[in-house]
């Protein structure tokens, strides 16, 4: 006879039951949706190996995000990608351009949906002539001090116009300390919350978004200041030190690669929200996967991203959020 603890399947025969096994459900408030803004006002323009993704400018914003916000759009995260031929030089110097592609698009945004809660990349790679996220030393490496400084005051600036949250990605030791204090200082750090792209590591998985932001490095890479893919402990040391500098949320790069850091990250900082980024090489490998007949897309999608909620994000920047919405995903 069957032991009676044994019997497990009739409690998760029915498709209710089994959603119940989740310790939390996939909701569309967790969602964020990363956005590329140029400096090209009126374009829209596909981006390669980057499936349905595209550049856009500040015209084609509002109009695109619209029906979106009616379906449950709750946050985005913008990055600016400038394309003029002066944009770039090597201090980064136009990252905060009050006439840049991220100020402007912020306040577009604000207006046309106030409530939309609005996160600002922040890191100099797409502004700086060498393709690095910050000052550089003479040989070649990064002048923290300087590059710091910088960060520090392009948060602020994304703040003041009126994001909601500033996510510096450069890692940068030291940079979420400064951008506290530069809150401080502006009088406006009781209502920006900071997230630290605290466990972001370098590897294969970014090819299509360096595509979308112009960012590759003209030399060498970011191995240096981004975490190794074997850093497990240097992950959590680093969320540890972005806690005590006054993080409010610790975020995970890439995400579905790195389910063990999450979980950490989730263990570390139990008292701040935990985000994970599922980056363009993860979203491109599904949608490839997909493409060959190995796995429906919206099903591979979904599971990815629960797999990524089960090792503790409560957040989750993906590009798949627009297919969730538009095509109702989570509303069957």
């Amino acid at each position: 006879m069957t032991d009676i603890s044994s019997i497990l399947q009739g409690g998760y025969h029915h498709p209710l039951t089994r959603k119940w096994q989740a310790k939390a459900q996939l909701t569309k408030s967790m969602l964020v949706y990363p956005i590329f803004i140029t400096d090209n006002d009126d374009e829209e323009t596909p981006i390669s190996g980057f499936p349905g993704q595209k550049r856009r400018g500040i015209n084609k914003l509002a109009p695109f995000l619209a029906p979106l916000v009616a379906k449950g759009l709750a946050s985005v995260i913008l990055f600016g990608v400038p394309l003029a031929d002066d944009a770039k030089d090597p201090t980064g110097s136009k990252a905060s351009d009050p006439n840049g592609p991220v100020i402007l698009a912020i306040k577009v945004l604000k207006n046309a949906f106030p409530g939309l809660f609005i996160m600002a990349d922040v890191c100099l790679c797409e502004y700086t002539s060498h393709g690095h996220c910050g000052i550089l030393n003479e040989d070649g490496t990064l002048n923290q001090q300087a590059s710091v400084k910088r960060i520090a005051a392009t948060a602020v600036d994304y703040a003041l116009a009126g994001a909601d949250c500033v996510a510096p990605s450069d890692m940068n030791d030291g940079r979420i300390k400064a951008i506290k204090e530069g809150l401080i200082a502006a009088g406006i750090s009781h209502k920006i919350m900071v997230m630290s792209y605290a466990a972001k590591f370098s590897g294969s998985l970014y090819g299509p978004f360096r595509e979308a932001a112009g960012s590759a490095p003209s030399f060498g890479d970011r191995r240096c200041y981004q975490l190794p893919h074997t850093g497990r402990g240097l992950a959590r040391r680093a969320i540890i030190r972005d806690l005590a500098e006054g993080a409010d949320s610790i975020m995970v790069k890439p995400a579905n690669a790195y389910l063990d850091v999450i979980a950490d990250a989730a263990e570390i900082a139990k008292n701040v929200p935990i985000s994970a980024y599922q980056v363009s090489g993860e979203f491109a490998m599904i949608h490839a996967g997909a493409t060959q007949g190995v796995f429906d897309l919206k099903a591979m999608a979904l599971e990815s991203l629960d797999g990524i909620l089960r090792a503790g994000a409560t957040i989750i920047l993906t590009y798949f959020t627009e297919a969730i919405l538009n095509e109702g995903w989570l509303d069957q």
